[in-house]
């Protein structure tokens, strides 16, 4: 379910992360190929992953630079204005080569912010990104 609060948007970025994961389960290139509605499913998942890394904003940036989130973040466009021009190719190796890092950081960011919640005995908000330093 959407949320306007950070750690819900990881979360919904995980559980997009992991229905890709389940859809190509046992598919080479080739079988992802010819199967639309895996296609379909994947590049829905993956426009909703975009949204919700446009959401949360650039501040993952800094704190996990092995993770291409500003690639994810621009990928809904192109889905959605130049669905003509993207292949099932890059489709295929972005998700094998950028999604796990996406996943393993969003998780990370999750348990860095429920840490958080509860500095010092007291519970914090956890809905906010850290706030950038000028």
């Amino acid at each position: 379910m959407p949320s306007s609060r950070p750690i819900d948007r990881l979360r919904d970025i995980v559980d997009n992360c992991e229905r890709i994961e389940r859809h190509i389960t046992d598919m080479d290139f080739d079988a992802y190929a010819q199967d639309e509605k895996t296609r379909d499913a994947v590049e829905r998942c993956l426009q909703r992953i975009s949204e919700a890394a446009y959401k949360l904003g650039s501040y993952l940036d800094k704190l996990y630079p092995e993770a291409r989130w500003k690639a994810t973040r621009g990928v809904g466009n192109p889905l959605r204005h130049q669905y003509d021009k993207i292949s099932d190719a890059e489709i295929w190796d972005g998700v094998l080569q950028t999604l796990p890092a996406i996943r393993q950081s969003a998780l990370a960011e999750i348990g860095r912010l429920e840490v958080a919640q509860f500095t010092d005995g007291k519970q914090e908000d956890s809905s906010q990104p850290p706030a950038e330093k000028p």
